[in-house]
């Protein structure tokens, strides 16, 4: 007997008639931005074939970017965007109606890996724009994650694949490139709680808080350690790559705040990396954290402001919390303060 295959368009349409009084602009919008990460997969496929005399990396973010613009600028869904790429917002021409949503971007997170052939993604969510006719204003994106509308990444590797939430739950969609449409892959995706793999870039072990340092040193210990099991440790430099690794087989991924980026607020940017994603996560059952607080709580300040990121399965994410929380209120030993490959840590006799 064949399985029913269901298509991100079916999808769409069944989310669209489960709310009450849907007007469909939700429904054409998020097709836009498929039609555009369609646009760019076959792009990133390419590599930098088109890039002519312009720099490969800069000439596939700006066309990707471009690709998301064209595609959902004129069909009057929008009433304004923001790209990680651009420091101002761009408008809707006053020739096109005026939409109900914000788009919010990362065209090509991972790009830094292009030129070793790894993979990238395209990062999107979505925002209710103020009710009126008034100018969109840097002021409107300014909105805490746990009010967006919507949020996703497609991942473009091997296959290409979109994980989406629209505020009820997960569903990954893989593009059947046979005829062009997204196919459900894996529908209701509720992240693993007992993995046993951390992400996080050792090398700046020497920069990082206490409390992290608690968390990764306990993973270490293994067996014989405090966690009484064996971790595994990850860390490829993308965060689509370990947000779709963590949602598959569960884990934790830390890029916290430490003393390089403390006068940053953190290394990635909330509004365009950290909330669409934070936001996927709990709606996989996993948690989002600061180290110190709820992600999807944070009120943004800036567009482009940064942030300290943690993320995955619930109770590593509680666990590191608590770890934040112990050491806020002076409850951390500082025997924790060990350099991670000091004299008497991970390559000790």
């Amino acid at each position: 007997m064949t399985k029913e295959r269901v298509t991100l368009g079916q999808y769409i349409s069944e989310e669209q008639h489960r709310i009450k009084g849907a007007s469909g602009d939700f429904s054409v919008l998020l097709n836009d931005i498929v039609t555009a990460c369609k646009s760019i997969s076959h792009l990133v496929s390419c590599g930098d074939l088109g890039a002519a005399s312009e720099d490969p990396r800069h000439y596939l973010e700006r066309t990707a970017s471009e690709s998301l613009v064209t595609s959902s600028i004129w069909t009057g869904r929008l009433a304004g965007i923001s790209s990680k790429l651009a420091e101002g917002l761009t408008s809707i021409p006053a020739r096109y109606p005026r939409g109900k949503y914000l788009l919010l971007f990362d065209p090509l997170n991972g790009s830094g890996n292009l030129d070793i052939n790894f993979m990238s993604g395209t990062i999107f969510s979505v925002l209710r724009a103020p009710v009126g006719k008034r100018k969109i204003v840097a002021k409107d994106f300014l909105q805490p994650g746990n009010q967006l509308v919507a949020a996703g990444f497609v991942l473009y590797g091997a296959s290409t694949r979109l994980v989406l939430t629209v505020g009820n739950g997960v569903n990954v969609f893989m593009l059947d490139r046979s005829i062009g449409e997204f196919i459900l892959i894996h529908a209701n995706v509720v992240i693993p709680d007992n993995a046993n793999t951390f992400a996080i870039n050792a090398s700046n072990e020497r920069f990082w808080e206490v409390p992290v340092r608690r968390y990764v040193k306990e993973c270490l210990a293994g067996k014989g350690g405090p966690r009484n099991r064996d971790f595994g440790m990850r860390w490829v430099a993308s965060l689509v790559s370990e947000a779709y690794r963590v949602l598959v087989r569960g884990g934790v991924f830390l890029y916290p705040v430490d003393e390089k980026t403390r006068d940053a607020g953190g290394r990635l940017g909330l509004l365009h990396e950290i909330n669409p994603i934070a936001f996927i996560m709990e709606q996989a059952g996993g948690g989002a954290i600061t180290g110190r607080t709820r992600i999807l709580d944070v009120v943004p300040d800036t567009l482009h402001q940064r942030s300290a990121f943690i993320f995955g399965s619930r109770s590593e994410v509680d666990l590191i919390h608590g770890y934040h929380k112990d050491y806020v209120a002076g409850r951390d030993p500082d025997t924790y303060d060990l350099p991670l490959f000091g004299n008497r840590s991970l390559f000790r006799n």
